[in-house]
């Protein structure tokens, strides 16, 4: 009767099955619980998409309803559960046995045998193996937080792209534009006979031109909404408005150089190689003690068919004659070395990426300048070019290469403005700093 109520007992503690239904999940919303979100900075940011989504409100969607942070989620849940799991201990064994020969005689009983034992060997390597769990529980976290790290970088670096590519489509189709009026203009003019044919040419090429300008870069665009929609978890046809500003601004250089410094301990990624070396240490640790002889205890309790019963203890020890975990230590001794290889080579490829974009940077930055001194030179011999065709003093050729001139230079700067709020939002994302702060930051 006491074996049934225990055994009712334990089934009422075991885990019951639930169903789940495999199914397809809908696009995401453009809505945003500020409290979910694990950036502080990102919180504490109102999100209104009525008046257009900014950098930072893209940002905050993104760590809400991007599908792969989602699966990361789930897998930093699987780490944790894994890390419960790793600090059980286990469970000892019961044996039970008992005679079923009924031909012993009147007087002979039921002979039966009863046994508990445990290993104890388990409880040797157990406290390195749970700390392992824990450290690997803490690597899986970390990773989640620099995945959505990368994911508000990737957000904001295809909001710039874009909101510079719109850009881009508007001095098109002004220049397009403005050629189309000019060349619908000479034509009446040619069949009047005011022009001739070789008059018309070249405003039709440039025409032409600026007409495959528009359609490059408008499949540029489609490649970006659409890549922005994905990363977002929006339904492949939505429309995104986008506000005009807040672009990401520069760290001055106390605070590049400061994070760099102290780019270990701030970069999630790094941390979580840290956190993965701990944790293999202690596997490397658990396979030296599990070197040991095997060791299980037990006790029996018998009695045969003339009701003779004895008790006994039960050891079990393994002989460390041939393999001794030998094999098993060296393996996680190597590992442990890869992984002290890979945080290292991690390092040294982080802060050789910041070097390069700061000068990346101050080149960019040294040619936009250069940019916006040939726009103006450019804008004056347009203008000097249109007066001179009015009046007669120029031909439409001259007045056409003007006109690209100005259009190619200005396509420049809005490409170059492009890779510095690129190379921005990077060097945040390699520093770790803040990257929904859009000022220039300070110590």
């Amino acid at each position: 009767m006491a074996a049934c109520v225990a055994t009712g007992l334990l089934l009422t503690a075991c885990a019951s099955y639930q169903p789940l239904p495999l199914s397809e999940r809908a696009p995401g919303g453009m809505t945003v619980e500020a409290g979910s979100l694990p950036f502080p900075a990102l919180a504490a940011h109102r999100f209104d998409p009525d008046d257009g989504l900014d950098i930072v409100e893209v940002a905050m969607l993104a760590v809400v309803n991007n599908p792969d942070l989602r699966v990361a989620r789930s897998d930093a849940a699987v780490a944790h559960a894994q890390a419960f799991a790793a600090g059980l201990l286990p469970d000892p064994q019961l044996a039970l046995s008992g005679d079923l020969n009924n031909n012993a005689g009147p007087s002979a009983s039921k002979a039966y045998s009863l046994g508990l034992s445990y290993d104890v060997t388990s409880l040797l390597t157990h406290p390195a193996l749970h700390r392992a769990a824990d450290r690997e529980a803490e690597k899986v976290d970390l990773t989640l937080l620099w995945q959505e790290w990368q994911v508000v970088s990737q957000a904001q670096l295809l909001f710039v792209k874009l909101s510079e590519g719109r850009r881009i489509q508007a001095v098109l189709t002004a220049t397009r534009d403005l050629y189309a009026d000019r060349l619908s203009r000479m034509r009446a003019a040619l069949a009047q006979g005011l022009l001739n044919s070789d008059a018309v040419t070249p405003n039709l090429v440039a025409l032409q031109d600026v007409e495959r300008q528009l359609f490059d870069n408008g499949k540029l665009l489609n490649q970006a909404a659409h890549d922005l929609n994905a990363l977002l978890g929006l339904a492949p046809d939505t429309v995104l408005a986008l506000q005009d500003g807040g672009e990401p601004g520069m760290p001055d250089a106390a605070l590049v150089q400061s994070a760099l410094d102290a780019l270990p301990q701030r970069r999630p990624d790094l941390r979580a190689l840290q956190s993965a070396f701990a944790a293999q240490d202690q596997r490397y640790r658990a396979a030296i003690l599990a070197q040991f002889p095997a060791l299980s205890l037990g006790f029996t309790h018998a009695r045969d068919n003339s009701f003779v019963v004895s008790n006994g203890v039960g050891i079990n020890l393994s002989l460390p004659f041939f393999n001794r975990n030998r094999g098993n230590v060296a393996i996680e001794q190597a590992t442990r070395q890869k992984l002290l290889d890979d945080y290292q080579a991690r390092v040294q490829a982080a802060r050789n990426d910041v070097h390069r974009i700061l000068q990346e940077q101050a080149l960019n930055t040294a040619q936009l300048d250069r940019v916006e001194h040939d726009l103006v030179e450019l804008k004056q011999q347009l203008a000097r070019s249109d007066s001179a065709l009015r009046t007669g003093n120029a031909d439409v050729l001259l007045y056409v290469s003007a006109r690209s001139a100005l259009l190619a230079k200005e396509m420049e700067r809005i490409s170059l403005q492009q890779a510095v709020l690129e190379q921005r939002i990077g060097l945040r994302t390699l520093l770790g700093i803040d990257m929904t702060r859009l000022e220039s930051t300070t110590p």
